[in-house]
């Protein structure tokens, strides 16, 4: 159990974006799902490997914070020197698992994994003292995953499907630092570039952006009755936001894990796209 936490696979239901140009480009042949399942295990290595990266530079850090004290290394339950090997472990992994779907040297789905590599160590390195610019990237990752899975079976991702994942993810990246500021403002260093009112604006601006372009991108498929996801969309990000003002927590990943409604609302939804897009 103690590895599981140190990998963070429950931060994996991330990398399910992946899937996201395979479902939508209706692209589902056996090597296509094949290929998909494969990058998903090697993107979620890779992130795995950075998780590790983080909490060896911020173990100390971590020792004094009254939830992450209780992370692997910072309790104590993980060797530093242990965490290193499997680190190490699964970025080589994640490469090799990459090679599989496209034996060549510089293709564009290792491109990718790579540039997500390099972004997220800026990252740890000071880009997260940053303000904006930690959103930028927080978000540009999930923007990578798109078209890390776009790339995998070679199609495209359409204008209006980036600009919904672009803001969505800026949005649910400015509500993460809200949340933080109202829990503890001396959480993070950029906490105190940012204002509530500033986090408060843009992130149901961004809110709104991802609805209006998702409606877009739902209505430009041609696909008979497609346009009524758009309300349940809307009712799971309601669902969402009332989570996170009636409670402490601010990340994505927790809120979906322990808030049941949502996560049915989020099936539901990917079964009724999977139903209407086939």
């Amino acid at each position: 159990m103690k590895y599981l936490k140190l990998i963070r696979i429950k931060h994996w239901i991330k990398n399910s974006l992946i899937f996201i140009p395979l479902i939508c480009s209706l692209s589902l042949t056996k090597t296509n799902i094949i290929n998909t399942i494969i990058g998903f295990l090697s993107f979620s290595l890779m992130a795995s490997f950075i998780y590790i990266i983080n909490d060896i530079k911020d173990i100390e850090k971590d020792k004094l914070h009254p939830k992450k004290k209780k992370r692997p290394l910072a309790s104590g339950k993980i060797k530093i020197s242990t965490a290193i090997i499997i680190g190490i472990v699964l970025l080589i992994l994640s490469i090799i698992l990459n090679l599989l779907i496209s034996p060549k040297l510089l293709t564009p789905s290792l491109i990718i994994l790579i540039s997500y590599l390099i972004i997220n160590l800026l990252y740890s390195n000071g880009l997260k003292n940053v303000a904006i610019i930690d959103v930028v990237i927080l978000s540009t990752g999930f923007i990578l995953r798109v078209y890390y899975g776009a790339s995998i079976i070679n199609v495209d991702v359409s204008n209006y499907l980036f600009l919904t994942i672009l803001n969505a993810s800026l949005f649910l990246g400015f509500g993460k630092r809200r949340k933080e500021m109202i829990k503890d403002k001396n959480s993070r260093i950029v906490l105190k570039d940012y204002t509530e009112s500033f986090l408060d604006k843009f992130q149901y601006l961004t809110l709104t952006l991802t609805i209006v372009f998702y409606s877009f991108w739902a209505i430009e498929q041609n696909i008979k009755y497609l346009y009524f996801t758009i309300p349940l969309l809307m009712v799971i990000f309601m669902k969402y936001c009332l989570y996170i003002e009636k409670t402490g927590e601010g990340d994505p990943t927790t809120v979906l894990y322990e808030d049941k409604i949502l996560m049915f609302l989020s099936l539901l939804y990917v079964i009724v796209m999977i139903i209407f897009l086939l």
